[in-house]
């Protein structure tokens, strides 16, 4: 038994259903959805007995004690956090409470599961925090890629939040013995992704004949990583990982963000071409940048490489395939998400007056 926490978000779903197609073992999901945790997203498992999802909050201690004394997991996988910079630039105590607190709360609960647990079982537990490059700051075009020694320089409180969060998790193992592990990931696309960010925003306003909103010059680069190959590091890491070591997760596949959009609509073109013959990146406008945009993000993942074997197996040519595919495949799915707060969030941070 396993027990995944913010496994009906985007990374954390995808996460869920891909250790099914590889394992029996349970999963126990807790979630609080908040607006990107999306039960449809694991509608395939209904009635499956390998896993239970409970509705509940990190940070809530007691109920974490609960579930950890009846179900007694293995491991535990930590995906729940706040995650869009946009957000927590507009609100950033929403992004202190969960990544900061939360973690904490977390951390509480295991460390007094953990401490009483028979040793064949402390031998065995671990517990994974799923963390973001965005930790390291930002990078200049001829600087080497970020490599897990790099010092922590976060420039938004969204990277604020889970740098600390990083530090909280740290201090647990070196003062409490708990056996953590670290895992610090590059951008991710695919499938379940809520439309607020860069690849789904696009598909979802191209395919609705809206303007795709590129901020500032669009040469900000992102090492994009699909997200099934996110999921397997994860599996290789809880599974074979040194404990107390920190491991970068990239694609291999740095790219601006103009570069991203330009691609998402050649591939749009060819699946799914516009009535009139025109190209999708006729929808492009430029709006004003965000306030300390981080120029590049770059991962160095050698040490995941070479130390346990693994390497995405998807190129970004391949994972934008797979991705623009499965949006137009579930427009259900995007319809249930783009709700009306959602709309009024796009409004509120893009604003109507395209930027020359």
């Amino acid at each position: 038994m396993i027990l995944v926490t913010g496994g009906a978000g985007f990374i954390g779903s995808n996460f869920v259903l891909d250790w099914f197609q590889h394992s029996d073992e349970p999963i126990i999901n807790l979630d609080k959805l908040t607006y990107a945790g999306n039960l449809q997203n694991l509608k395939s498992l209904a009635g499956d007995d390998r896993h239970r999802f409970v509705k509940g909050d990190i940070g809530d201690i007691e109920l974490v004690k609960t579930i950890l004394a009846q179900e007694r997991p293995r491991a535990i996988i930590n995906f729940a956090a706040e995650s869009h910079v946009d957000r927590s630039i507009l609100g950033p105590e929403e992004f202190i409470s969960t990544n900061i607190v939360g973690t904490y709360r977390l951390l509480e609960a295991t460390r007094w599961y953990f401490t009483q647990a028979p040793s064949a079982l402390q031998e065995q537990f671990r517990f994974l925090h799923v963390s973001t490059d965005e930790v390291y700051g930002s990078l200049s075009p001829s600087d080497p890629a970020f490599a897990e020694t790099n010092r922590y320089e976060p420039n938004s409180p969204y990277s604020a939040t889970k740098a600390a969060s990083d530090h909280i998790v740290r201090a647990y193992h070196h003062t409490y013995g708990i056996p953590v592990l670290t895992t610090n990931c590059s951008n991710n696309y695919g499938p379940y992704h809520f439309p607020e960010k860069l690849i789904p925003l696009c598909i979802h306003n191209a395919l609705a004949g809206k303007e795709l909103p590129i901020y500032g010059d669009g040469q900000q680069i992102r090492d994009w990583l699909y997200v099934k190959d996110h999921c397997s590091a994860i599996r290789c890491v809880v599974e074979r990982g040194r404990v107390g070591e920190t491991y970068n997760v990239g694609g291999w596949n740095e790219m601006a963000n103009i570069d991203v959009v330009k691609t998402v609509c050649s591939v749009l073109d060819t699946l799914k071409p516009k009535a009139d013959g025109s190209s999708y990146a006729s929808q492009i406008v430029f709006v004003k940048d965000r306030p300390g945009h981080d120029r590049r993000y770059a991962i160095d993942a050698s040490k995941i490489c070479e130390e346990l074997n693994w390497k995405p197996a998807e190129t970004f040519e391949t994972g934008i395939l797979k991705t623009v595919r499965w949006y137009l495949d579930n427009p259900d799915w995007i319809a249930n998400v783009t709700s009306g707060a959602y709309q009024n969030w796009l409004n509120l941070q893009y604003g109507n007056s395209p930027q020359p």
